[in-house]
């Protein structure tokens, strides 16, 4: 109640840092009580098998239950 969804945008493709930047982002969307992560120049602007596997990273990072809200 009173609260809205916050949705982080991954920022632009950097690449050898991108899977990490990513996850710190998604765990500090997390923890501020965040629904999600906009990751679509880091996941896409790579090879397929590299961009799912940051897809994976992140999709992981929301379905922790030991990530909470801090």
């Amino acid at each position: 109640m009173g609260r809205v969804g916050l949705i982080n945008s991954g920022g632009k493709s950097l690449g050898d840092t991108d899977l990490k930047e990513a996850v710190i982002t998604a765990v500090v969307n997390k923890r501020a009580g965040g629904m999600g992560l906009i990751s679509g120049r880091k996941a896409f602007q790579k090879p397929m098998q590299d961009g799912i596997t940051l897809l994976n990273a992140i999709q992981d990072v929301y379905l922790d239950p030991q990530i909470t809200i801090a």
